[in-house]
C-alpha cells in the first residue's frame, strides 16, 4: 500500500506538458476539490455505518462517540434512545451518500474537462511549433509522424491524465478510508498495510515492464500512419505501377506492428486486476481470521468493528485495483508522452527568426553577396554566389538539374537561409525584414502548384485579404482560367479534389497564376512553371505568365530556353556556382555553357556566329 500511496514519479518530459495545466488552474482546482470533498464525505459514512451497525448489533452498549459533544448529541443522537439513534443515522448517511455522489460527479467532470482542455493547449502548441519551425525540419521528418503526434499521440496524452486524475481521485479515498481503518484498530491497519505494501513490490516488476514496452507503440503508429498516407497519397502511382501487393505487404507489416506493440502491452497491463483480487480476497481471510483469534477473543475489538472494518477492507480491495489499474495504464502511455514532449521541446530544433522591418516594396535589387548554402554540414548545395537582380527585370536561371537553381530562389523568400553570405533588399539584410511582409509582396508560380481539396475560388483567392468577386474574376479571365473553370459542374463552387486531382497540370498552373494576380506582388519566382506542359498548353500558360509579369521583378528558372530568351539577364549555374552570366545573345556569342544548352536543344546548327 506505501507504494501506492507514492505520486506517481514524472520524468522531466513529462513535467513540460504538466506545465500547460498552469492555463487550466480553475478546471484543476474544481477538479481537485469536489474529489477531495468527496473523499471526506466517504469517510465520514464509514463512521455513520459504524455507529449504525453497532445500533443494529448492540443497542444496549455505549453508542459510538467523536469526542465532540454537539456533534455527538446532535448528529449521532448519543443520548437518545437506540430506535431515534439508528433513524438519525439513517438519515445522515442517506445526505452522505448524495453528497458523496454530486462530489464524485463533479470531480470527474471537471477532472476529464481539464484534460480535454489539456489535449487542445498541446494541439495548439504543436500548431505553433509547425509553424515556427524552419523549412529545414520538414526535410527530414516524414509528414506521417507529425500527423501520429497531432492525432494519436497527444490523443494518448487526454488517456494519461484521465488515468493520472483517476489516481488521484482514489487514492483521496484510499487515504480517508486508511484514516477510518486506524480510528477502528490500529493493529489490524498495520496488517492490512503489510500485505499491501507486499502486493505492491510484486506489481512493480509488471509496472515497470508496461512502461518499458509502452515506448514501442507511437512508433509503430508512426511507422503506420506513414505507410497509410503514402498509400493515399500515392494512390495513382500504385495502380499505374501495379504495385499493390506490394503496397497490401507494407501495410500488412505495418499494421501487424502496432498490433504487436499494444498487445505486448495489453497481456502485461490484464494481468493487474486479476492479481489485485485474487490478493485481496486472501487478505480479506486472513483479516478475519487474525482478528477473530487475537483481537475479538481478547475484548479489543467489537463485532461492530469488526464488520466496519470488514465493509471498508471490501471497498478498498477493488478501489487498490483501480489504483493499480490507473498506474499501469499511465504507465503504458508513457511513450506516447514522451513523443509529444520531445516534439515540444525547443532544444536541437532549427526556428526561424523573424526581422522588425516591414517591407513596402523593392526599389533598387535583390543582391546575392558571397552566398554559400548546405543542406547538410559539407555538403555545399551553393558556393559563393554573388548576384544583382535589378528591380522590375527579368533574371533568368539556367543550369543543370542539381545545380542549385531551386536552392537560390528558395533564399529569397527565406525559406531557407545562407549557411554563410548575405542577401541585401535595397542594400538591408533580408533577415532584417519581417517575412510575412516579404513574402505577401511576392509570388511564386512552380512546376508543382499546390491546390487544396477546396472549391475553385477557394484556391484562387487563398492568400488574398479583402478582394471583390469582380477582381477575382478578373484575374482568372488574364490568366486564361475562366473557360475551363465555367465549365467545371459547379463553376467557381466546384471542389477540385486532393491537390487538384480533377485538373490537368496546365489548368493547375493557371489557377496558381489567378492566385498570384490577385497578390498584386512586387517580386515573381517562376520555377520551371512550364516544364512539365504541352506545346499548346504552355503558350496558354506563357501568355499568362507574360501578364502576370508585367511592371515586376521576375525570378525564372527554366529547362526550356525559349521560354528565358528574352530574359534582361541570363544566369547559368554548374555545380552551386555561378560561371556566366549575361544577356542571352551575348552569352551565345562567348560559345560557353548557355551556347552549349542551345546546341543541344535546338541542334549544333541553330546558332551561327556573325
Amino acid at each position: 500500500m506505501l507504494g501506492l500511496l507514492k505520486a506517481t514519479r514524472f520524468r522531466k518530459d513529462n513535467r513540460l506538458i504538466l506545465r500547460e495545466y498552469k492555463h487550466l488552474r480553475k478546471l484543476v482546482v474544481l477538479a481537485l476539490a469536489f474529489s477531495l470533498l468527496g473523499a471526506f464525505t466517504e469517510g465520514i459514512t464509514v463512521g455513520f455505518i459504524a455507529s449504525f451497525l453497532q445500533g443494529l448489533t448492540n443497542p444496549n452498549e455505549p453508542p459510538i462517540q467523536t469526542g465532540l459533544r454537539w456533534f455527538d448529541v446532535t448528529f449521532l443522537a448519543t443520548e437518545a434512545s437506540a430506535a431515534v439513534r439508528i433513524y438519525r443515522l439513517s438519515g445522515l448517511l442517506l445526505c452522505a451518500f448524495w453528497v458523496r455522489g454530486i462530489c464524485e460527479y463533479l470531480g470527474q467532470v471537471y477532472s476529464k474537462k481539464s484534460a480535454l482542455g489539456l489535449v487542445d493547449r498541446l494541439r495548439g502548441r504543436i500548431f505553433e511549433q509547425i509553424e515556427q519551425l524552419s523549412l529545414s525540419f520538414f526535410d527530414k521528418t516524414k509528414p506521417g509522424d507529425l500527423m501520429s503526434i497531432a492525432g494519436a499521440e497527444v490523443g494518448h496524452t487526454q488517456q494519461a491524465f484521465n488515468a493520472l486524475s483517476t489516481f488521484i481521485i482514489q487514492g483521496a479515498k484510499l487515504l480517508a478510508y486508511l484514516i477510518t481503518m486506524l480510528l477502528i484498530s490500529w493493529q489490524m491497519l498495520i496488517a492490512a498495510i503489510m500485505t499491501f505494501g507486499l502486493m505492491s513490490m510484486g506489481l512493480s516488476n509488471i509496472t515497470r515492464r508496461v512502461r518499458e514496452a509502452s515506448f514501442a507503440i507511437p512508433k509503430a503508429n508512426k511507422a503506420f500512419v506513414s505507410v497509410m498516407l503514402s498509400l493515399v497519397t500515392g494512390i495513382r502511382t500504385i495502380h499505374s505501377s501495379a504495385t499493390q501487393d506490394f503496397e497490401r505487404q507494407r501495410f500488412v507489416k505495418a499494421a501487424r506492428g502496432t498490433y504487436l506493440a499494444q498487445l505486448s502491452v495489453i497481456r502485461m497491463s490484464a494481468l493487474v486486476s486479476p492479481l489485485v483480487q485474487a490478493m485481496g480476497g486472501t487478505l480479506l481471510i486472513g483479516i478475519v481470521i487474525f482478528s477473530y483469534s487475537l483481537l475479538i477473543a481478547s475484548g479489543q475489538l467489537n463485532s461492530a468493528e469488526l464488520l466496519t472494518f470488514l465493509f471498508v477492507l471490501l471497498r478498498i480491495t477493488p478501489l487498490v485495483s483501480h489504483l493499480n489499474g490507473a498506474r499501469v495504464n499511465f504507465m503504458s502511455l508513457q511513450g506516447s508522452l514522451t513523443s509529444v514532449s520531445n516534439f515540444l521541446q525547443r532544444a536541437g530544433k532549427p526556428y526561424f527568426e523573424d526581422g522588425h522591418l516591414q517591407f513596402t516594396g523593392l526599389r533598387h535589387s535583390i543582391d546575392f553577396v558571397g552566398v554559400d548554402f548546405e543542406y547538410e554540414p559539407n555538403e555545399p548545395v551553393l558556393h559563393n554566389v554573388t548576384l544583382s537582380i535589378e528591380q522590375g527585370k527579368t533574371t533568368a536561371l539556367v543550369g543543370s538539374s542539381g545545380a542549385g537553381k531551386t536552392t537560390l530562389a528558395d533564399l529569397i523568400p527565406r525559406f531557407y537561409d545562407p549557411t554563410r553570405g548575405k542577401i541585401l533588399i535595397d542594400g538591408i539584410d533580408l533577415g532584417e525584414f519581417r517575412i510575412n511582409s516579404f513574402r505577401k509582396r511576392t509570388a511564386i508560380v512552380s512546376q508543382d502548384t499546390y491546390i487544396f481539396n477546396a472549391t475553385a475560388y477557394e484556391n484562387i483567392v487563398y492568400g488574398a485579404e479583402g478582394v471583390s468577386r469582380a477582381v477575382v474574376y478578373e484575374a482568372t479571365e488574364m490568366a486564361n482560367a475562366i473557360d475551363f473553370i465555367k465549365a467545371l459542374p459547379q463553376g467557381f463552387g466546384t471542389t477540385l479534389g486532393d491537390r487538384g486531382v480533377r485538373l490537368s497540370g496546365g489548368q493547375r498552373q493557371r489557377i496558381a497564376i489567378a492566385r498570384a494576380l490577385l497578390r498584386k506582388a512586387d517580386i515573381l519566382i517562376l520555377d520551371e512553371a512550364t516544364s512539365a506542359l504541352d506545346s499548346a498548353t504552355e503558350k496558354i500558360v506563357k501568355e499568362s505568365l507574360d501578364c502576370l509579369s508585367k511592371g515586376k521583378t521576375v525570378i525564372a528558372i527554366a529547362h526550356r530556353l525559349s521560354t528565358i530568351s528574352e530574359a534582361d539577364k541570363v544566369v547559368v549555374l554548374e555545380q552551386g556556382q555561378i560561371v556566366e552570366q549575361g544577356t542571352y545573345q551575348n552569352l551565345l556569342e562567348r560559345r560557353g555553357k548557355l551556347w552549349e544548352y542551345h546546341n543541344i536543344q535546338y541542334g549544333s546548327h541553330s546558332y551561327q556566329l556573325p
